[in-house]
């Protein structure tokens, strides 16, 4: 048997986790379809994301930060908020109001409107810039 049909078979006997256990990164990651990497960043960006860190290193994520990563992952994937806006639709969240989406999007950095692209195209985009970002913070970390 290969190592994924061992996994696969493996995962198929698990009972299924209560709703109120601790999670780790990979169960979080396939649960909401990103990569673990995305998580780590996500961690980086937004300060309520805070998991439990055992010997090692190892993530541990709280039933209220599934929730959160859930709710992050809507704003950036499926609404099309950047991480700042996301970050401040957050706060205004937490302040009791929820802020309205601009009719118009943002200008870019060079000043233009971009592109308006379809879902697909646009989480993989948001995928790959989240990705870009992580590794840009890895090389000034290594550089410095």
């Amino acid at each position: 048997m290969s190592e994924d049909g061992a996994a696969a078979a493996a995962s198929e006997e698990r009972p299924a986790k209560a709703s109120t256990a601790f999670r780790t990164i990979s169960e979080v990651a396939e649960e909401l379809g990103v990569a673990q990497h995305v998580l780590r960043f996500w961690e980086t960006k937004f300060p309520a994301v805070r998991p439990l860190k055992r010997g090692g290193g190892r993530r541990y994520y709280r039933p209220e930060d599934v929730e959160l990563l859930r709710r992050i992952r809507k704003l950036l994937y499926e609404e099309g908020y950047t991480i700042k806006g996301a970050q401040k639709a957050l706060r205004a969240t937490r302040a009791g109001t929820r802020t309205a989406r601009p009719s118009e999007p943002a200008a870019g950095p060079s000043g233009d409107l971009g592109l308006q692209l379809g879902g697909g195209a646009r989480q993989r985009l948001l995928a790959i810039r989240a990705e870009l970002e992580e590794l840009r913070t890895r090389l000034r970390r290594a550089l410095a």
